[in-house]
C-alpha cells in the first residue's frame, strides 16, 4: 500500500490548442487573448476585438503552423514535455507528494488539477507557473487564476507560489549543456529571444506605476526597485548564460519576439534584430529562447522555421535553435529543487 500523499505540488504551463483544427485553435485563442492580463484593456473592446477580429482571422493561420509542428502520436509538445515533467518530477519526489499539471488556458485545466488536490487533504501545495521570468501576464494570470479558483475552498492547506526561476542554476546549465552540443565557437553571432510583451505592462513593475526600465538600468542590473521586472529578469537570465558560455558582450543580443498588435512591445525585436545581424555580414547564428522550458509553437516554427527562412531571404546561410530544458534529467532536478526548497 503506497503512502498517501501530503503535500500538493501544480505545475502549470501557458496551455495548447487540444488539436491543430480551426475550432480548437481558435477556441484556444480566445480563452488566452480574453485574459485581462495578456491583453489589458477594458473587457468589452477585448471581446469585441478578440472575439469579432483576432480569433476569427487568426484561427485559420494559426491552426496551419500548429499542424506543421504536430506530432501524430505525441500531439503538441508542450503538452507532451509538460507531461513528461510532471512525471518524472513525480518518480524524483516520491510518495510523500503529489504532482499535478495544468494548463493556464484549456486543458488540463487549472480546476480540474485543484479539484484533484483538493480531497487529498493536504499539508501544502506548492504552485510552479512553468515561466522563468515573472510577467503579469503569464505568472501574474496564473496566480491570479489559482486564488480565484481556491478562493470558493472553506480550508486551506499552506499554499506557496514560485513566482519566478529566472537564475535557477540547473535551467542555465542545461541550456549551457544543450547550446554546446551545436559548438557554439562555429557560429557568428548568438541571440537570445524571448517572448514579447507591450511595454505598458512594464510600468506597473513599481507600486507608483511609474517604472521605467531604461531610467531602472533594467539591461544592466537586477536589484529591489525592479525585482519583478520581465526585462530586467530577461536580461540576468542571458548574462548568466553568457558567462557560462563565455561569450563577449559583442557576441550576442538580446531581442523579443511574438508581439501581436501595433502597440510597441520591448525592444528590440528579433525581426529587426535578424535584418541588423545579417547587414552585418553575419551567416551563422545560434537562437536561444530561455522564456520557455518546454519547446512549443514559439521555438519549433517561429524561430527554427519563420526566422530561419527570413535569415536566410536575408543572406544568412544557417540558424540553429538551442532546444529547450523539455525532460532533461538535470531539469526536473531543478524542478525538484523548485517544489522542495523553503522559500
Amino acid at each position: 500500500m503506497s503512502k498517501k500523499p501530503s503535500k500538493g505540488i501544480l505545475l502549470i504551463n501557458l496551455g495548447t490548442p487540444d488539436s491543430p483544427s480551426v475550432a480548437d485553435v481558435r477556441k484556444y485563442l480566445v480563452e488566452f487573448l480574453t485574459d485581462g492580463r495578456v491583453i489589458d484593456i477594458p473587457a468589452l473592446r477585448r471581446n469585441l476585438l478578440v472575439r469579432g477580429i483576432i480569433a476569427p482571422f487568426r484561427a485559420p493561420k494559426s491552426a496551419k503552423l500548429y499542424q506543421a509542428i504536430w506530432d501524430d502520436k505525441t500531439g503538441s509538445p508542450l503538452l507532451y514535455y509538460s507531461e513528461l515533467q510532471q512525471r518524472l518530477l513525480q518518480e524524483q519526489l516520491g510518495d510523500d507528494y503529489h504532482v499535478e499539471l495544468a494548463m493556464r488556458y484549456q486543458t488540463p485545466s487549472i480546476a480540474s488539477a485543484l479539484a484533484n488536490l483538493k480531497p487529498m487533504n493536504l499539508e501544502s501545495i506548492r504552485v510552479i507557473p512553468l515561466f522563468p521570468q515573472y510577467a503579469s501576464a503569464s505568472t501574474g494570470s496564473v496566480i491570479d487564476k489559482v486564488m480565484e479558483l481556491m478562493r470558493k475552498w472553506h480550508t486551506f492547506p499552506e499554499v506557496s507560489v514560485v513566482n519566478d526561476f529566472y537564475d535557477n542554476e540547473a535551467m542555465i546549465d542545461v541550456f549551457v549543456e544543450n547550446a554546446l552540443t551545436h559548438q557554439p565557437e562555429t557560429y557568428d553571432h548568438v541571440l537570445f529571444s524571448y517572448h514579447g510583451l507591450p511595454v505598458r505592462q512594464l510600468t506597473d513593475v513599481e507600486a507608483s506605476g511609474t517604472h521605467d526600465c531604461e531610467k531602472a538600468g533594467c539591461r544592466e542590473r537586477i536589484a529591489g526597485h525592479n525585482r519583478y521586472c520581465y526585462l530586467a529578469q530577461c536580461y540576468a537570465t542571458t548574462r548568466l548564460l553568457a558567462q557560462k558560455l563565455q561569450l563577449s558582450t559583442e557576441g550576442y543580443t538580446v531581442c523579443f519576439q511574438s508581439r501581436l498588435g501595433k502597440t510597441p512591445w520591448i525592444q528590440p525585436y528579433t525581426s529587426d534584430v535578424l535584418k541588423d545581424v545579417a547587414a552585418k555580414g553575419k551567416k551563422r547564428l545560434l537562437v536561444f529562447c530561455p522564456a520557455f522550458v518546454s519547446d512549443c509553437l514559439e521555438t519549433i516554427y517561429e524561430v527554427g522555421t519563420e526566422y530561419a527562412t527570413e535569415f536566410k531571404d536575408l543572406g544568412g546561410e544557417h540558424v540553429q535553435l538551442v532546444q529547450s530544458l523539455n525532460a532533461h534529467p538535470l531539469w526536473i532536478k531543478g524542478l525538484q529543487q523548485l517544489a522542495t526548497a523553503t522559500r
